[in-house]
């Protein structure tokens, strides 16, 4: 290799990328978790960070991530997650991210929804200026807890937003466990969601079926699906997205490492939902519990698949098409990923 040319790993580990599927408690250091756990007084599997996100099942997950969750108890925790969140993010190309955070347990527990975002705010603010990547928050509401906790979180943002906070809050989505769930049991909390102005997205179809992403389009009114790798199952459901333009953010090591609801990458239906003309956006999703980052996350694929860098550059501007940005920062970010990609694919080339 010549001098100053690069991998296709390190090349797409530098792409400038959007990230749109994300939650900052995924993004948690297993370090940070010890810290505020040990702060907190709360007994952990390990207190070792190298052993402490190690997880045989999609439920021993769920229980790791409540643990983080119940760990982050005052404001200054929210603050060193969310910057904390930012430069791990921003180290491996991640220039814009709209993320996840979901606060029914904190609620719950007797936080204030103030309390939280105010502390996201605060961090992602420090994380900005020291990196210049830009990040928007989604509420998510806990399917655990029901639709009418959700219809009550809603209430909250949106008088939290009415006073003048929470601007960062630009959309409303739902997350947690998909089975068994009715997506109409969220349907009063969307409509109130949507009558304020907010964006909508929701979790599903990672082991829901095709007719529940259907429902979130058609009634909810989504603007994009979290995760959506069950869509095939139903080609009305797919050509529904493809035709409408309806991004699905899919976190294919996620589905792999966390779901299990994928054997091996190489099995992932991304290339058949590619070839459905879906709009798929490429994302890392709890990216601190698999020791991952949303580089790896694109050099996986790329391998899994044999895609080229300019194939993956073309992922990294469809997930720019699928942000909430307005149009002109849209296109601005479009011609940044354009330009900093030709001159990465200058040096990938010489490589050669």
């Amino acid at each position: 290799m010549t001098n100053g040319s690069l991998t296709l790993e390190a090349a797409l580990d530098r792409l400038p990328k959007v990230e749109l599927h994300c939650h900052v408690e995924g993004t948690m250091r297993p370090q940070t978790l010890v810290d505020l756990a040990t702060g907190a007084g709360r007994a952990l599997p390990s207190s070792d960070p190298q052993e402490l996100y190690r997880f045989t099942s999609l439920d021993h997950f769920l229980e790791l991530f409540w643990l983080a969750q119940a760990c982050l108890e005052t404001r200054d925790d929210w603050v060193r997650l969310a910057y904390e969140s930012v430069v791990d993010g921003a180290a491996h190309g991640v220039v814009y991210r709209e993320s996840f955070f979901t606060p029914a347990r904190h609620l719950a527990a007797g936080q204030r929804l103030a309390d939280i975002v105010m502390g996201l705010e605060e961090g992602l603010q420090a994380g900005e200026e020291e990196t210049g990547t830009r990040v928007m928050l989604i509420c998510d509401m806990d399917r655990a807890y029901g639709g009418a906790a959700g219809l009550e979180l809603v209430e909250r943002l949106v008088d939290l937003r009415r006073g003048g906070r929470g601007e960062r809050v630009i959309g409303v989505g739902m997350d947690s466990t998909e089975l068994g769930i009715d997506p109409a049991d969220y349907a009063a909390a969307y409509k109130q969601a949507g009558a304020s102005g907010l964006h909508l997205t929701a979790h599903q179809g990672e082991n829901s079926s095709p007719s529940d992403i259907r429902y979130d389009v058609e009634v909810l009114g989504v603007d994009r699906i979290d995760h959506g790798i069950s869509i095939l199952g139903d080609p009305a459901v797919a050509q529904l997205l493809a035709t409408r333009g309806i991004p699905i953010t899919v976190c294919p090591l996620s589905n792999v490492l966390i779901a299990n609801s994928v054997d091996r990458l190489e099995d992932h239906p991304w290339p058949r939902m590619a070839a459905a003309g879906l709009h798929l956006t490429l994302n890392s999703d709890d990216p601190a519990f698999i020791d991952s980052n949303l580089g790896d996350e694109y050099a996986a694929l790329a391998r899994a698949f044999g895609y080229s860098f300019d194939t993956m550059t073309q992922i990294a501007l469809d997930g720019v098409d699928a942000t909430w940005l307005d149009p002109s920062d849209r296109n601005a970010l479009r011609e940044r990923v354009r330009t900093e990609a030709a001159a990465l694919g200058q040096r990938l080339e010489s490589s050669a």
